[in-house]
């Protein structure tokens, strides 16, 4: 490919990106994959050119474009050598007119601003992630383990978690082959050492999605007691399965939930649970750094929903405690409606309840429980708290 044909390739791609964000389709990862499948004529420089062009161009464009070309000339304005590739020719972009701005800069789409909890950081929110690995106490000892990644540095407060260089090739290292490390953001694994699981407890992960929390709290439980992964959607919780197979953890037990209905399947483990983690759908404003195109796909409407839903989930969470046991509600998201007022919300409709507080070596108190931010913590961006149940 030219370099001007790489730019057209990354305008058809943001067209596709844009497209299914505001349909709700596949990620701007699938989309890319699935577009160079295509067209196996693409080497590797031509397939990593086209992606830094897609990804930059999305990171630079708050508000969802009115097309792929108005993304790359609103980036092309600020590159002269990428505006020069803008040259008409057989397999590349028309040329840009005068009078043709292209989409603007932003950080946060202007609705959702005056919601967040916290300012915008915006070096940070779009930046790009490290790669966080939790050491899997199953199969290994973190010092032991971190001699196969002489690049790693440890994290303070969380005694299991390696840091990487962003792009760091984890998969094909021994540990990560022999099972001892998962890939896993500094702040959700603080969100799992939050909820002080042990062994010969009772745990509930209640949205497990693809275990990956799961998977922490089965390491420190010692693979002891009872842990139960669930999750309404059956593709999410198949993955589960070889991860844990892998992971040594395989007396995790799986449940899949019917949507609507989770309350008649979980009526058995009533009053049961030492511990209940609700990491709840969220609109995913703390992961935007590495999924930048999220920002596209939300809407008022959207986020109204995703709000009924976890105090939904929250109400039939609560029954699963017994007296003495902590639920663990966690968005990765950093709107106030989503955390400090869910939870607020929570212990006005439910009696005996206290809130606990967390220690922790990163995180600021913000209402009843911790936020977690990109530029504050270099963690993906969170909200979590803890409720102890007292009758």
């Amino acid at each position: 490919m030219t370099p001007s044909a790489r730019v057209q390739a990354a305008i058809e791609l943001l067209d596709a990106i844009m497209a299914s964000a505001r349909d709700g389709g596949p990620a701007a990862d699938t989309l890319i994959a699935r577009y160079f499948k295509e067209r196996r004529y693409a080497g590797s420089r031509d397939r990593r050119a086209v992606r830094d062009h897609v990804y930059d161009a999305v990171r630079r464009v708050a508000e969802r474009p009115e097309s792929g070309r108005a993304a790359m000339v609103g980036l092309a304005r600020e590159r002269a050598e990428l505006a020069a590739l803008f040259d008409g020719s057989a397999h590349g972009p028309a040329p840009i007119a005068h009078s043709e701005a292209g989409a603007p800069a932003g950080v946060v789409p202007g609705w959702i601003e005056p919601l967040l909890a916290a300012p915008v950081e915006r070096d940070a929110l779009l930046g790009r992630a490290p790669v966080d690995l939790r050491v899997n106490r199953l199969k290994g000892a973190p010092d032991r383990v971190a001699q196969h990644y002489p690049d790693a540095v440890r994290i303070a407060g969380l005694p299991d978690a390696l840091r990487l260089p962003e792009g760091a090739p984890v998969e094909q290292s021994d540990p990560w082959k022999w099972g001892q490390v998962e890939v896993q953001d500094a702040g959700s694994q603080l969100i799992s050492a939050a909820c002080a699981a042990a062994p010969g407890m009772t745990v509930i992960d209640l949205c497990a999605g693809a275990g990956g929390k799961t998977l922490a709290l089965a390491a420190a439980m010692g693979g002891k007691g009872v842990l139960i992964a669930a999750d309404t959607i059956r593709s999410r919780l198949a993955r589960l399965d070889p991860r844990a197979d892998r992971a040594g953890a395989t007396f995790i037990e799986t449940l899949l939930l019917d949507q609507g209905h989770e309350a008649g399947a979980l009526e058995s483990l009533k009053g049961r649970a030492d511990v209940v983690l609700v990491d709840a759908p969220c609109s995913g404003t703390g992961t935007w750094r590495r999924n930048p195109e999220a920002r596209w796909r939300l809407t008022p409407a959207r986020l109204d929903r995703l709000a009924a839903e976890q105090a939904r989930i929250l109400d039939f969470a609560a029954p699963l405690l017994a007296p003495g046991g902590a639920l663990i509600y966690a968005v990765c998201a950093l709107t106030d409606r989503e955390g400090r007022d869910q939870v607020r919300a929570f212990l006005e409709r439910h009696d005996g309840w206290t809130v606990e507080r967390i220690e922790a070596a990163m995180g600021r108190a913000h209402g009843d429980g911790l936020l977690l931010t990109p530029g504050h913590d270099g963690t993906d961006g969170f909200y979590f708290a803890r409720l102890r149940r007292t009758a």
